[in-house]
């Protein structure tokens, strides 16, 4: 009975002393478009919470000479001009923890499912210093996102920030889905943000995670299309927080802001209100600040300070494919790399629709394994090789034989990288699949019959039951076995 809420109200009491408390009281002076504007509080500072009398609660974010503009967490109805207000002396923080596992929560940490409350424990600020360069260690074990071009072409390590950036609708998400997908049983923890999503996004994301048994290891954090400016700004900070605490227990972790570009305008919408300068696009001037400080969060800790990891998956929108406006080529600049995904070939039927030639991994080649290093080296210069040669095509001049056979392998090569929706594919088929390439065993190969023949190499690999550890000369001699087999089938 001694931690019981009666005896710890008992042992308050019995501390509590009278005298005299100083306390500041603000009235509202105005409120509207989720700002609230409050006058009489020279203490105040940024980034502290307000309480309103009408049970409302607002973040200072604006200091005035006269005045204070704060952005409105939570709003009753009651809520008007004259209103009393104080402050709390508090900054914003949430729960985090184990018990936010498979839960949704807004990013004040409230449960937004039917779970029942979220469980008490160890609490974070939600805006903190990023770790010193002494804290932090090399990038060096690989983040398997079960994509067969990202994972051999444009390698990924726990603890990078990797940007993916493309139009709408180009399958920026599905990727995002199908990474937290394929950490299952991989200790990999995941954190999924959605930001000013239309509610049938985030119930079909949250659905598409739950059958596939990927919402047990993830925390979804939702503000929706239809929540205040305010919960959208502050929703990739609490995604970051409940992350950060897994990388502070040592623990490996994954944070998907979608998307950035809707928090950038979140940031500028209550800059604005607020009567920020603004600057280029009408951002206000520290929209960079902003995204670096968050994304700088993510890291890879070194073994004197636990060894966690927090990788970050930041997903940014382009229009018509334009990469050099503002929001874009600030997340560039910040990240360790981009995938970038092209809409051409998308409705060429590429999917996923990544663009090679346009993405960069700058420090995940590292962490990539050297087999896959090796086998994939081999396979991107022949692939560029191609993209370059297949412009010639186009203009129906006769080609030499070799150059001919160079296209038709390369043609083969990309019907091999492309992969179907919400399937992502463990590392030890992509080492199979890369060995047979470059072993030319898919060379004779009808592209209508690439993805069969791919189908069937992968029930191999899983019943072999190999390691990627294992040596090249193991690896080619049994998919020599594996694919002679399947041609001995089809002739039979």
């Amino acid at each position: 009975m001694a931690d019981s809420p009666l005896a710890a109200q008992a042992e308050w009491l019995s501390r509590y002393r009278y005298g005299l408390r100083l306390s500041e009281q603000g009235t509202v002076v105005s409120v509207g478009d989720g700002i609230v504007w409050i006058s009489g509080l020279p203490s105040a500072r940024m980034d502290e919470i307000v309480r309103l009398e009408d049970g409302s609660s607002a973040l200072v974010f604006h200091l005035a000479s006269d005045k204070v503009g704060a952005i409105l967490l939570h709003q009753t109805e009651r809520l008007t001009a004259g209103t009393p207000a104080y402050l709390s002396g508090k900054r914003l923080s949430i729960v985090v923890g184990d018990g936010l596992l498979g839960r949704v929560i807004d990013p004040l940490g409230a449960p937004l499912d039917d779970a029942g409350p979220i469980p008490s424990g160890a609490s974070r600020l939600l805006d903190v210093r990023s770790p010193p360069i002494i804290m932090r260690d090399f990038v060096k074990q690989p983040m398997y996102t079960g994509n067969k071009i990202i994972d051999t072409l444009i390698p990924i390590g726990k603890g990078q920030r990797q940007l993916l950036i493309g139009d709408n609708g180009s399958g920026k998400s599905a990727l995002a889905v199908d990474t937290v997908i394929n950490q299952r049983g991989k200790n990999v923890n995941c954190v999924y943000v959605l930001i000013g999503q239309k509610r049938s996004a985030v119930v079909h994301t949250i659905e598409t995670l739950r059958r596939a048994g990927a919402l047990a290891y993830t925390t979804m954090v939702v503000a929706e299309a239809t929540a205040m400016p305010g919960l959208k700004y502050l929703a990739p900070f609490t995604g970051c927080t409940v992350a950060e605490a897994w990388m502070a227990e040592g623990r490996d972790s994954l944070v998907i802001y979608d998307d950035l570009t809707t928090h950038a305008r979140s940031y500028r919408e209550l800059s604005l209100l607020l009567r920020r300068p603004p600057g280029r696009e009408a951002y206000p001037g520290d929209i960079f600040y902003l995204h670096a400080r968050l994304l700088e969060r993510s890291t890879r800790l070194s073994a004197k300070h636990g060894g966690g990891s927090m990788t970050a998956l930041p997903i940014i929108e382009t229009e018509q494919g334009e990469i050099a406006s503002y929001i874009p080529t600030n997340l560039v600049s910040i990240t360790d790399g981009q995938v970038y995904f092209d809409r051409q070939l998308f409705a060429r039927g590429f999917l996923p629709a990544i663009d090679v030639t346009r993405s960069v991994s700058r420090i995940g080649g590292n962490a990539q394994h050297s087999n896959i290093k090796k086998e994939a080296g081999r396979m991107r210069l022949d692939y560029l090789q191609f993209l370059e040669l297949e412009v010639f095509t186009r203009f129906g001049s006769k080609l030499e034989a070799s150059m001919e056979a160079r296209i038709r392998r390369g043609q083969v090569l990309r019907e091999m990288l492309k992969q179907d929706l919400l399937e992502p594919l463990p590392i030890e088929f992509l080492m199979a699949w890369l060995v047979a390439y470059n072993e030319g065993l898919f060379d004779n190969v009808e592209l209508k019959q690439v993805k069969q023949r791919l189908a069937q190499l992968q029930r191999q690999v899983e019943r072999a039951g190999l390691s990627i550890e294992e040596g090249r000369d193991q690896w080619k001699s049994l998919v020599h076995a594996w694919l002679g087999e399947a041609l001995s089938a089809e002739a039979a």
